[in-house]
């Protein structure tokens, strides 16, 4: 595997192993995968089970649930409430949870940089409840949990690690599990704002853009840590090399002559075209990373399709409308 391609989707880290390593297309030792649901929303559960899966993979061992939704873009209300509810059965999946766990819901990202707002965002469609059943306990329905809320902000604004932040705060509260929720990198454009990844493997706050800060884990923090990420960024070299597949595609779909100059140029091995291309943009644009133009919005939007996931996987008979109601 190109350990240069930039990505945090595991998912994408077990195709470069098998499209670099594995001719026959199997899995690598170590590495468990599973594939479900449709072309609407497709759900891919790797588990890395050993450390040599955990070499190969450059990955934990534990759980990773990514959901796949090519529209998650498009402001389709179907989809929309049918990923939120797709989205709670994995958590409900992935979290081991009683009555009475007390769940701490932790914002990742800069909240003044949009691609990087995604973990802040998404505690403003949080159902907050743990204040509530403390203080009005009888106002409350049976089967909501307690759940707290954090931004911690990011070190050049607060000047505090990130993890320090965290760490204060559940030795304080004494959470049953932390969620962190942050934006990610992808290595493949369309998988920027389509993709959402769960894993019980903890996090690294500014991964997405390559800044790594103090790990948010079971090991840092003494409870279990659930990451949920979307990547909202690429690098230049990733949207880079993406055009000159499709345009190579193009070219073998039109020439009539050249079709084995064209193919050669295809089979270039992926990471190595990554990594050229990235040395040659290197001079001119730096460590350049892309977001879409529209992403505003759609960070707007899947923050909300992450809350509601969360809000109905940890509130026990919770449904989308009551989750409207209690937001207004």
């Amino acid at each position: 595997m190109s350990r240069d391609v930039r990505t945090d989707l595991v998912l994408e880290a077990h195709e470069l192993i098998k499209e670099n390593e594995f001719s026959e297309r199997r899995d690598p030792p170590g590495v468990e995968v599973e594939t479900s649901g449709d072309e609407e929303i497709r759900i891919t559960r790797v588990k890395v089970v050993s450390p040599e899966g955990e070499k190969a993979i450059g990955k934990p061992m534990g759980n990773y649930i990514t959901l796949e939704v090519p529209r998650l873009k498009e402001n389709d209300q179907t989809l929309y409430e049918n990923t939120c509810k797709a989205l709670a059965k994995e958590f409900e999946r992935i979290l081991n949870l009683d009555e009475k766990s007390t769940v701490l819901v932790v914002g990742l990202g800069n909240w003044n940089v949009t691609p990087d707002a995604l973990g802040p965002k998404t505690l403003s469609q949080l159902m907050v409840t743990r204040h509530l059943l403390e203080y009005v306990p009888k106002e409350v329905d049976e089967g909501v949990r307690p759940v707290c809320a954090i931004a911690p902000g990011v070190l050049g604004i607060t000047g505090i690690e990130t993890g320090e932040i965290i760490r204060g705060i559940v030795d304080k509260i004494k959470p049953d599990v932390v969620i962190a929720i942050d934006a990610l990198a992808s290595r493949r454009m369309e998988r920027v704002n389509t993709t959402i990844q769960i894993a019980d493997t903890g996090i690294s706050p500014g991964s997405g853009v390559g800044n790594k800060r103090m790990a948010l884990s079971k090991e840092t923090l003494g409870v279990p840590v659930i990451a949920v990420g979307v990547p909202t960024v690429v690098d230049a070299a990733t949207m880079a090399n993406d055009t000159i597949d499709k345009v190579i595609d193009s070219l073998i779909n039109e020439a009539k002559e050249e079709k084995d100059f064209y193919n050669m140029l295809k089979n270039i091995d992926r990471g190595e075209k990554y990594q050229l291309i990235q040395e040659v943009l290197q001079p001119y644009v730096g460590n350049l990373i892309v977001t879409p133009k529209e992403i505003d919005d759609v960070v707007d939007r899947i923050a909300k399709v992450i809350a509601n996931g969360l809000n109905i996987a940890l509130h026990q008979g919770i449904t989308l409308n009551d989750v409207n109601r209690y937001l207004q």
